[in-house]
């Protein structure tokens, strides 16, 4: 791939000084585009003078922005985390369908500088992560950004394919033993002994069950981000 191409899978957008006023607390449309957009979750605690902690959430396949963000919301809340959930262009995400860099990129660069503009946020805590195709872009996505994201959360991914390293971002991954969609010896062992061989810093947890996300996984991955340790 040449060096045009692999500038394809670079994210423009950096928070800084926030612009424009920041929406209500609650789910709001993203406001981008009218057939597949995305949506935004504001705490209650949020406030433009405490820079906040921020994720770019990304759905699995045949999925969205509303349905992922629906079971994030009350560790968001608890956090007071700003959430960023974009629509994938088509059924699922770029790097995962087309084998390639395209249409998401630009349209997740976007969806940042939207809310990069309206909110204060934290660059310890700006974490990127995903289920399932989600998963897997977020692992390929926010490895060859990883000069933006400080932390990146891969449940149930089935690779990691970026384009180049960048930064030391923090790793999640989580992986179901049973996992008949996406099979742990060939999807999470394999992509973590992959980034460790790379020299990243990476937190593996296998469970008891299939392809989902526990309740336990789930309270560790945002403790991961989140937690008083987060950021040493």
């Amino acid at each position: 791939m040449s060096g045009q191409d692999k500038e394809l899978a670079r994210l423009r957008a950096r928070p800084g000084t926030s612009r424009e006023p920041a929406p209500p607390p609650g789910m709001h449309p993203l406001g981008l585009s009218l057939l597949k957009d995305g949506r935004l979750f504001v705490p209650t605690s949020y406030t433009p003078d405490r820079p906040a902690t921020f994720a770019l959430v990304l759905h699995g396949a045949s999925g969205d922005g509303r349905r992922a963000l629906e079971p994030l919301v009350a560790f968001a809340e608890e956090a007071g985390m700003v959430l960023l959930a974009p629509d994938a262009r088509g059924p699922s995400w770029d790097r995962v369908w087309l084998r390639g860099w395209g249409p998401d990129v630009r349209y997740i660069d976007r969806a940042l500088e939207h809310a990069f503009a309206r909110f204060a946020v934290d660059p310890r805590r700006l974490v990127v992560l995903g289920f399932s195709d989600g998963a897997s872009y977020a692992l390929s996505l926010g490895l060859t950004n990883g000069d933006l994201f400080s932390h990146i959360v891969a449940l149930s991914p089935g690779f990691a394919v970026p384009e180049t390293l960048r930064g030391s971002p923090r790793v999640f991954v989580s992986q179901g033993l049973s996992d008949s969609v996406l099979p742990v010896d060939k999807c999470g062992r394999k992509v973590v002994s992959q980034m460790e061989k790379a020299g990243l810093r990476v937190r593996y947890r296998e469970f008891d069950g299939g392809h989902e996300v526990p309740p336990a996984v789930a309270r560790e991955a945002f403790d991961f981000f989140t937690g008083p340790d987060s950021t040493d």
